[in-house]
């Protein structure tokens, strides 16, 4: 139990730290309260794109920067999900979430239980549906073609399944609410991989990579549980041919933090192909490739700092940077723009968004801070 403890407080500030921040949280409100509605219309309506976080307040609110041709960050205008959030960190990966085939946001509502859908337009995000997550705090969220699936987070933890309208609407798949691989597995990310023939969940309490397949109905099958190679599997991305890269926290011991390759099979087998890779850095927590895979980073929420790592076709991994870039204070989410172009990272202490160019080579140029955001903002998506 102390580990847990010592985990969370190092990797998401999600029980200890995020809450005890009060003055901060009264003091950054003001920006999360220029659009009350959720109609206000964003600057930038030419801007090449948006980074979107959440601000998980008691009126739970995308937040979305207008994005320059040179990877800066602009506020625009925050939009109200329909929901409430927590006011505290999730200690997840995947807070938010987009469907390019159907133009939607999807956001969790930690503190309603519930999960939102959002049109995005040239005029901004604007709710559709709040419906039930399916079980009590949503933590993640993530969506294949009309497929949606939320990790429940609380009690002793499930994942639920929705499908997508042409319209955006939500609505729960019957039947489809599944158990994790205990009761008490302190879940950290949900996501389809796979072309969407499996989902995989992390297992933060458990060190467990939980699969399950997925047939053409929705629902899911068959479950399968491996440990991970390296302790307290949290944040994950997936790459090329079937692999995923796991960042492995280690409780947050000091300097023990690893990412691990594993390829994920159709069957949903899951079976390590390289790591767990060492960069010497503390609470490494999320991840996120660029588009082509070759190219992994890490935020480390205990080191202020980012890890690259570089990928091969077989599902080998190495480190590229142990220190590629410094952030602000304790990073946690972090998302890649549309052309891999931009990494975005959400410092969750200093309450701002970090930007960085990255190169053809994978080595990151920081470009400047964005926000004075409220403590407990979670979530974050590039487009």
């Amino acid at each position: 139990m102390k580990k847990i403890k010592y985990l969370t407080s190092a990797c998401s500030l999600a029980l200890v730290l995020i809450s005890c921040q009060k003055s901060s949280l009264e003091n950054s409100n003001a920006v999360a309260l220029k659009a009350d509605n959720g109609n206000v219309q964003a600057a930038g309506k030419s801007s090449p794109g948006y980074v979107y976080t959440l601000n998980n307040q008691a009126i739970n609110r995308v937040m979305a920067f207008s994005r320059d041709a040179s990877g800066h960050l602009e506020f625009a205008a925050a939009y109200a999900t329909g929901g409430t959030g927590s006011a505290m960190g999730l200690g997840s990966q995947g807070a938010l979430a987009s469907s390019e085939t159907y133009n939607v946001v999807l956001a969790v509502n930690p503190g309603s239980n519930s999960v939102s859908s959002m049109s995005m337009s040239g005029s901004g995000l604007q709710e559709i549906s709040t419906v039930s997550s399916g079980g009590t705090n949503p933590i993640s969220v993530t969506t294949f073609n009309d497929l949606v699936y939320v990790l429940n987070g609380g009690g002793t933890g499930n994942i639920s399944g929705f499908r997508l309208s042409a319209d955006g609407h939500l609505t729960a798949i019957a039947n489809s609410t599944r158990s994790l691989s205990s009761g008490s597995a302190g879940p950290a990310q949900v996501s389809f991989v796979n072309d969407g023939q499996v989902l995989v969940v992390t297992e933060k309490a458990t060190n467990h990579i939980t699969t399950y397949t997925v047939n053409g109905s929705g629902l899911t099958g068959t479950m399968t549980v491996r440990t991970s190679a390296h302790p307290t599997p949290f944040g994950f991305a997936e790459g090329k041919n079937g692999i995923i890269y796991v960042s492995e926290a280690a409780g947050g011991a000091a300097g023990q933090s690893a990412v691990t390759a594993y390829r994920v099979s159709n069957d949903g087998m899951v079976t390590l192909t390289a790591g767990p890779i060492m960069a010497n850095q503390s609470a490494a927590c999320w991840v996120v490739t660029n588009n082509n895979g070759k190219y992994v980073y890490a935020t480390n929420t205990a080191s202020n700092n980012i890890s690259s790592f570089a990928t091969e076709n077989a599902g080998g991994l190495s480190v590229l940077s142990a220190i590629a870039a410094t952030s602000g204070a304790s990073p946690i989410d972090a998302a890649m723009s549309n052309n891999s172009k931009y990494l975005y990272v959400l410092n969750s202490s200093s309450h701002n968004i970090s930007g960085y160019e990255v190169s053809n080579d994978g080595s990151l140029n920081h470009i400047g801070m964005a926000g004075s955001l409220p403590a407990g903002t979670v979530g974050l998506l590039a487009k």
